[in-house]
């Protein structure tokens, strides 16, 4: 297994029937290639939650090493979707005054604006795993991706 690790992307879905590994090549052109798939009942798994971690280890190892044995290279690490009633997703809105002097904004702000906006009240045994802006909005001008370099008071 001698290939460059840094060359490729893997994937991982662990669902509550299959778990499936992909293994892809990055071209010079930035396309994906995929030169390496595993697939395996998924076992461990109800609803999407663990209830045997050993019985949903072993499922995932076997996947992982089918699409290793395929792609001819050795998987570090994978990005991992899984699905559940216990993960949940939302919409927040956080509000900041910009701070530059000349009202430019800088990626603080963009930075400030997406902490504000996780600074919900969640219960005790959740956390925010992630947070994906959707556009942002400057002066009540919306539909933004990225507001660095425009000016405006309010972001």
């Amino acid at each position: 297994m001698a290939k460059k690790k840094e060359r490729y992307v893997v994937g991982l879905d662990v669902g509550t029937h299959k778990v499936c590994a992909i293994v892809a090549e990055i071209t010079d052109e930035g396309r994906l290639d995929v030169i390496g798939i595993g697939q395996a009942e998924s076992k461990g798994l109800r609803k999407g939650v663990v209830i045997n971690l050993e019985a949903t280890v072993d499922s995932i190892k076997r996947v992982v090493e089918e699409a290793e044995l395929m792609a001819g290279v050795e998987i570090g690490s994978a990005y991992v979707g899984l699905a559940g009633t216990h993960i949940r997703g939302f919409n927040s809105r956080g509000v900041i005054a910009v701070s530059n002097k000349n009202r430019i904004i800088e990626r603080d702000d963009v930075a400030r604006v997406i902490e504000a906006a996780k600074a919900v009240s969640i219960p005790l045994d959740r956390e925010i795993l992630h947070v994906l802006p959707q556009e942002f909005v400057v002066d009540d001008q919306d539909g933004i991706g990225d507001p660095s370099g425009m000016t405006g008071t309010r972001l």
